[in-house]
């Protein structure tokens, strides 16, 4: 998720799609103005390539709603009004769920005619959907929280926080305390969070939004025993990411728009080989055998065989997409996403085909209620999905909260999977 206006959650806010500006990944990348015209954003350039990039993808990609969404996106951050609004109305005529009123990328389009109607369709194909409930919460106000996992032993959930740089640990009647306590060990803010299967440790991805990002590593106890930084040439934003059953450590990089592996025995990282340039990755998940790696981006899900390196684009079907999932999760041969990259986010379940190719049904769990403000990631907890609802990422900017009146208590809301 790139900066036209949006977020690698908590990361920044340029101006894609929400879940690009979940997308850890960016830095405000706003039209200047210089003596009342629109300069040109100092990402022109590679604003530009990559619609050249999606463009020469499309005439045999499978979700061209979620290309025309970019494109528009795109358009819009360079300030190019008219063939912005000309590939939104592509995209909404496909009626794949995408939104566009809930993306900041396109708040200055509010209020016209053409816009207006885009909308109006788009939210008339896809009605509003609620099965969700708030289940734990706490009253720290100005976490801007990003990731969420489990831990089945100690029958607690991990928070992470990109404001205040820290852990915490809720237990499911909603008691809060510190796992990793703020800035004892100088973290950068803290996205993505996993518990190792094989020990109970703990991992995660922190970023700036500059670009500096360090893989961390606890202990079961929340004391830092290993901190690990990609690779140069940078800027790299790890966002999200999933351990094998051998610790090995797959990460997305919004920044970077790349994945990269992580080999606890060597302390080295490497890049995954994809068919496709990736476009902001953010969620990322393995099924149960370790065989299979998904990873998501602005352009949809990408299915990974570890084993013989192959991989293709998992096919939603007509009037679906996978796009901009900032979080991504396996079940029951079923893709779990909190989509934040199509507008007004949503929580889907893809159940897959038997041979992971292709969504062969789609179940919107959460849709354009005040559960789906601003989710970012949650985690399978049996056969209920829980998920931050309103992580307040939108109000983070250079690191500093624009609005403080704006910040509620954090809410975390569960739903039964199919």
């Amino acid at each position: 998720m790139r900066s036209f206006s949006f977020l690698l959650v908590g990361a920044v806010i340029p101006a894609l799609p929400l879940s690009l500006a979940l997308c850890p990944c960016f830095g405000q990348l706003q039209q200047e103005e210089v003596r009342g015209s629109p300069a040109e954003p100092s990402d022109a350039a590679e604003t530009r390539a990559q619609i050249a990039q999606v463009e020469k993808l499309l005439p045999g990609f499978a979700d061209r709603g979620a290309a025309f969404y970019f494109i528009a996106s795109a358009h819009r951050h360079l300030g190019e009004t008219l063939d912005a609004l000309s590939n939104l109305k592509k995209c909404v005529d496909l009626q794949e769920g995408f939104d566009p009123s809930g993306d900041p990328a396109f708040a200055g389009l509010q209020g016209s005619h053409d816009f207006d109607s885009l909308v109006e369709k788009a939210q008339r194909d896809f009605r509003p959907v609620s099965h969700a409930r708030v289940a734990v919460w706490t009253d720290e106000r100005d976490l801007i929280p990003y990731g969420l996992a489990w831990d089945s032993q100690k029958n607690v959930f991990y928070l992470s926080s990109l404001n205040r740089r820290k852990i915490i640990q809720l237990t499911p009647d909603s008691h809060a305390s510190d796992f990793v306590a703020s800035a004892r060990d100088h973290l950068l803010p803290v996205r993505g969070i996993r518990v190792a299967p094989s020990d109970g440790t703990v991992w995660a991805a922190s970023s700036t939004q500059e670009g500096e990002s360090e893989l961390l590593h606890f202990d079961s106890s929340g004391n830092l025993i290993g901190r690990f930084s990609p690779p140069h040439p940078g800027p790299h934003t790890l966002n999200d990411l999933v351990i094998t059953a051998r610790n090995e450590i797959f990460a997305t990089d919004g920044l970077g728009n790349t994945v990269l592996r992580f080999d606890p025995a060597t302390k080295a990282f490497s890049k995954l080989t994809l068919h496709r340039p990736v476009f902001y990755p953010s969620g990322i998940a393995l099924d149960p055998e370790g065989n299979i790696l998904f990873l998501a981006d602005s352009l949809g899900v990408i299915r990974v065989n570890l084993a013989d390196g192959s991989d293709r684009d998992v096919d939603p079907g007509r009037r679906n997409t996978l796009a901009g999932a900032s979080g991504l999760y396996f079940r029951a041969a079923s893709l779990i996403a909190i989509q934040n990259g199509i507008g007004s986010p949503r929580v889907a379940a893809f159940k897959l085909s038997q041979d992971g190719s292709r969504v062969s049904h789609t179940t919107i769990l959460e849709y354009r209620t005040t559960l789906t403000s601003s989710p970012t990631t949650g985690v399978i907890r049996g056969s209920d999905f829980y998920f931050i609802t309103n992580s307040h990422t939108d109000n983070l900017l250079n690191n500093m909260i624009r609005d403080p009146t704006q910040l509620e208590p954090v809410r975390i809301a569960v739903v039964s999977l199919p």
